[in-house]
């Protein structure tokens, strides 16, 4: 495999990390177990697979000079993806003493930073205490993968599952050395395009700064402690709350989340009068087939979460209508586009914005809320059924809680995680977080 540049937004994750921010995204698998020695057996598979996995031997190498086929201001200051000559499994699978609360080790794992001179990736594999059921812990650096990425990732390593053989597409022609020339004006409209919705981002996200009311509890000063909890819900109440009420599964999981952040500032004595939060919604721009299939390729929707509302129905209804304005307006424009940028800006000028831009994330948003679909099929290592999975998204600099949502096998988990000293009431939210999906219920009954 030959050496592949960043995508810019890659690029600019690799560099806005530090050692008290570290950028990796992560997914807490929970199996059952049938011997005290599944946990084991399950750490002895990983290292076993892992070697197969391409992206998996793939480290990232800082860059000073220009990379083949790249002009020279792009790349210098870059970086690459490349086969890591020295890549040994069993320096990213670690199996740890038996654990009686999964999430709080898990928690404690994912404040280290991954080591950036090897492939930027580890499974932390937890025997239970009881033997019962075991957990794994993925880590991967987002420079590495994004959620999706890391979703096909983590599946080269589990149990093969028996799935349909993709449907043969049509060959392309061969491109030229040379552009066409009946291109060249579609070529010229769209870096016109592009400017103008640079513009028009960059204006939107400056204007989102404005008039907000959100809570310290959200952007605490950042102690680069993590503290992570999960909570699983019924598939089909939430289902039954979108039939009733309209709108998407989405819709209704944001709204939860809305609901929750409500009753736990409440509970905690921060109150929730007037409370708006700018809630960042990541919406996944990936494209199949691309230059670069393994490049982060994200944009998102910007909102304000009705926190301040009382009433559950009204807080969904706002939701919903924001989402719809949204949808419209499509994921390549508004304040929630920011990530787009990064395509404007050269390689050297990630690597020495990249501490600025760290810092500049509290202005842009309050909380992270994503969605990472997984297959509805079950999934299995050594055989072990997985039961429980729960998304962790990374922790922006200043922010104290970030909200990733899964569905699996007819639960929806809801992966939290947050500052471990601004948010020491952890438990309380997830709590809030069940408790917000029974409130919506109640409220849809006649």
């Amino acid at each position: 495999m030959t050496p592949d540049p960043l995508a810019p937004l890659d690029l600019a994750f690799w560099n806005i990390e530090s050692a008290e921010h570290p950028m990796h995204l992560g997914a807490l698998g929970v199996f059952e177990a049938d011997s005290p020695t599944a946990a084991a057996h399950a750490a002895d598979l990983l290292a076993a697979r892992a070697p197969a996995v391409p992206g998996l031997r793939m480290r990232i190498r800082d860059t000073w000079q220009p990379e083949p086929g790249l002009r020279a201001p792009l790349s210098f200051g870059g970086a690459t993806r490349e086969p890591d000559p020295r890549f040994d499994p069993l320096d990213h699978v670690r199996l740890h003493a038996p654990a009686t609360d999964f999430h709080a080790r898990a928690g404690r794992l994912m404040e280290r930073p991954l080591e950036r001179g090897r492939p930027p990736w580890e499974a932390h594999v937890l025997p239970g205490a009881d033997g019962g059921a075991f957990a794994v812990l993925f880590k991967f650096h987002h420079a590495l993968a994004d959620g999706l990425r890391a979703l096909t990732l983590a599946a080269g390593v589990l149990d093969p599952m028996d799935l349909p053989a993709p449907r043969p597409r049509p060959a392309r022609p061969p491109r030229g050395l040379l552009p066409d020339v009946r291109t060249l004006p579609s070529r010229l409209r769209d870096a016109l395009s592009d400017v103008g919705r640079a513009l028009d981002i960059g204006a939107a996200a400056a204007l989102s700064t404005l008039d907000v009311r959100s809570s310290p509890a959200l952007t605490a000063e950042s102690s680069g402690t993590r503290r992570i909890a999960g909570v699983a819900v019924d598939l089909d109440d939430v289902h039954h709350v979108r039939k009733t009420t309209g709108g998407t599964v989405n819709d209704v999981l944001i709204a939860v989340v809305a609901g929750a952040l409500r009753r736990w500032l409440d509970e905690r004595g921060d109150g929730s009068e007037g409370v708006a939060p700018r809630a960042l919604i990541p919406v996944s721009k990936r494209r199949p087939r691309t230059a670069r299939p393994q490049g982060n390729r994200l944009s998102g929707y910007l909102m304000r979460l009705p926190v301040g509302d009382p009433d559950p129905l009204s807080r969904l209804g706002t939701v919903r209508a924001a989402m719809d304005r949204n949808k419209d307006a499509g994921p390549g424009r508004g304040a929630g586009a920011v990530a787009l940028l990064a395509d404007h800006v050269p390689a050297l000028g990630h690597r020495l914005g990249g501490p600025l831009v760290s810092g500049a994330a509290r202005l842009w948003f309050d909380i992270l809320v994503t969605s990472v679909p997984l297959p509805s099929l079950g999934l299995r290592l050594g055989g072990h059924p997985l039961t429980e999975v729960y998304p962790l998204a990374p922790l922006a600099r200043g922010h104290s809680l970030a909200v990733a949502v899964s569905t699996y096998r007819g639960q929806v988990h809801f992966g939290l995680l947050a500052d471990g000293k601004a948010v020491p009431d952890l438990d309380r939210f997830a709590l809030a977080v069940a408790d917000e999906v029974e409130t919506l219920l109640t409220a849809c009954r006649p």
